[in-house]
């Protein structure tokens, strides 16, 4: 669903993309993780479209990204911003709504599909606070239930759990693997090494603009590789439960 094909992208004079190729399959969850600057979000904006190559090329769903309109890239793919801040004096309720705007869906399934959102992010309670009023993980959270209602085939969330508390965080990750069982295909950009491991099935480390290593969480997130890239001594134990790596300090 997701082609990103020998892409680089340079920004005054900075290198932000280095060759980078990608293909993420319906049905996934996809993890990019990487320190500080190494290039995670500067994909997900080409991906989303908000940015072009300068090389490469990208396609999502066989359709090349630069012959794409923004009504028919709504129809596609459905993007959680870096930051998620809402600047606008809405109500949630209409910010949520938001996100049946351009799609070409039945508007009958609109109320359901907002309320179910809301439910799911646990904002319905504030369905008529101002947007503006809300703290950094309200917002978060709002935007979130935005992405849902949009229903998308492709799903970019850009570090979804940033502002948010460990049960949100947790929450908002599981809503990402749900949709990416029921079919979805979903890229985000994640900080915390210990989320990507527990949801995604396939993790994509960047350093210095490139992807220097793919594959499942078992794979790319080893000891070596971490502290290689991330120049932090760690040990790798094995999650009690989901049985997947978990990343600590030393």
């Amino acid at each position: 669903m997701i082609g990103v094909e020998h892409v680089s992208l340079g920004i005054e004079g900075k290198l932000l993309l280095d060759d980078v190729s990608l293909h993420c399959a319906p049905g996934s969850l996809t993890a990019l993780v990487g320190p500080n600057g190494a290039g995670k979000s500067t994909l997900l904006s080409v991906i989303a479209g908000d940015l072009a190559p300068d090389r490469g090329r990208v396609t999502l769903g066989g359709q090349p990204l630069d012959r794409l309109g923004v009504r028919a890239l709504a129809q596609l793919r459905s993007v959680f911003p870096q930051g998620s801040d809402i600047r606008f004096g809405y109500m949630v309720q209409e910010v949520v709504e938001m996100g049946r705007a351009f799609r070409d869906l039945p508007p009958d399934d609109d109320a359901r599909a907002v309320d179910a959102a809301m439910g799911q992010a646990e904002i319905t309670h504030m369905a008529w606070r101002d947007a503006q009023t809300l703290s950094g993980g309200e917002q978060a959270r709002t935007t979130f239930a935005r992405v849902l209602v949009q229903d998308t085939p492709v799903v970019l969330l850009d570090e979804p759990t940033a502002a948010l508390d460990l049960r949100h965080q947790e929450r908002v990750l599981a809503g990402a693997r749900s949709l990416a069982t029921g079919g979805a295909t979903v890229l985000a950009v994640l900080h915390d090494l210990n989320l990507a491991a527990a949801y995604a099935d396939t993790v994509v480390l960047m350093e210095n603009a490139a992807i220097v290593a793919a594959g499942s969480p078992w794979e790319v997130l080893t000891a070596a590789r971490i502290e290689a890239v991330y120049r932090q001594p760690v040990c790798i134990l094995t999650h009690p439960e989901r049985g997947c790596p978990v990343v600590l300090t030393t």
